[in-house]
């Protein structure tokens, strides 16, 4: 309360009531929340000036204290005004721009020791608690920072490229390789690693046993759609004479 302490020194000497006490705490938790007095009374006056101090004459009416304030940065501007009935103090603030009013009602002598008003020490009673009422019942809220819940968290990641459905992966280029062999299942089979001999092998004269000479061309791949060998049971249809072929020799 090291600021309280200061800004009391200041004013001390015209403290003259209890009602005193209390406008000069607000006043400071006023200050510490982000703001600066203009003035007195209800409209701006050409020698406003933004001050963490009290204003001259800020005590004069003990029944009605009225002083303006304007954030420090320029955005905000709010009224307050004091008024006493009995021993209690009714706080009314109203912001200018958007009009909503606050207002806070309190018992003096709960707050400050009448016998003991030039005395900082020990003029106020229940100092914590009256800092928790100025902040909750009158000083205008402060939008706290929104916080991104996990529902949004996860929204976000939804959105991302990686997780759409419709998105087409990226193919990573890779060195093509070819099977040495291949049984059924219509696999690429090159005659010249499939177990043939290599020496002497003439693609042009076809596959022994299974297509006749020139039906093979130099450096063709097959897919065969059977078994892969010399000798195939039943009557081979590639090699089948034409009709008629028995009775040129009859």
């Amino acid at each position: 309360m090291a600021g309280l302490e200061l800004l009391y020194s200041c004013v001390a000497g015209s403290i003259t009531c209890p009602q005193d006490v209390v406008v000069c705490f607000v006043h400071w938790e006023i200050v510490k929340s982000g703001y600066k007095c203009l003035g007195l009374g209800d409209e701006p006056r050409s020698g406003d000036k933004k001050s963490e101090l009290l204003p001259t004459g800020w005590n004069d009416s003990k029944e009605l204290y009225t002083l303006r304030y304007k954030s420090n940065d320029d955005k905000s501007n709010f009224l307050v005004k004091a008024i006493t009935v009995d021993s209690t103090l009714i706080f009314n603030l109203m912001d200018s721009a958007t009009e909503q009013v606050s207002d806070l009602t309190m018992n003096v002598s709960d707050y400050v020791d009448a016998d003991h008003l030039q005395t900082f020490e020990s003029v106020f009673k229940n100092a914590e608690d009256l800092s928790q009422k100025v902040k909750s019942q009158l000083l205008p809220s402060v939008p706290a920072p929104r916080k991104e819940d996990k529902s949004s968290r996860e929204k976000s990641n939804d959105s991302q490229p990686d997780s759409d459905p419709l998105r087409i992966p990226t193919r990573h280029p890779q060195t093509s390789r070819q099977p040495n062999c291949g049984r059924g299942g219509g696999m690429i089979v090159d005659p010249l690693r499939a177990g043939y001999p290599r020496s002497g092998f003439d693609p042009s004269g076809g596959l022994p046993g299974i297509l006749p000479p020139g039906a093979v061309p130099p450096g063709a791949r097959f897919d065969p759609f059977g078994p892969v060998g010399r000798h195939r049971p039943g009557p081979d249809p590639d090699h089948m004479p034409p009709p008629g072929y028995d009775d040129m020799f009859m």
